[in-house]
């Protein structure tokens, strides 16, 4: 399966990918990219000492997985906040 991205595109998913708190699920609904491709993105774009900074923390990282994260951690969502799509807040 190949997949096009924009320079744009690939922006957001490095932004992601280093986003503690993001999972890589969130990288594969929006984008279409497995924790794999993620990796090799990672690779090609960073410089070897930056990516393996970023492989060292994301192993440590039980938020990047779904199914390691724990259930009882509880974020506040303000009432205001409407449902994200696409990574855009929907207007009120």
């Amino acid at each position: 399966m190949s997949i096009v991205l924009n320079i744009v595109d690939v922006d957001r998913i490095i932004e992601m990918a280093w986003e503690d708190r993001t999972p890589f699920e969130a990288i594969k609904n929006q984008f279409g990219l497995s924790e794999s491709m993620v990796i090799r993105l990672m690779r090609a774009e960073m410089k070897r000492s930056s990516f393996n900074m970023w492989r060292e923390r994301v192993q440590e990282r039980n938020t990047k997985h779904v199914a390691k994260k724990c259930d009882d951690v509880h974020r506040f969502k303000s009432s205001r906040q409407r449902v994200i799509c696409n990574n855009k807040v929907s207007k009120r």
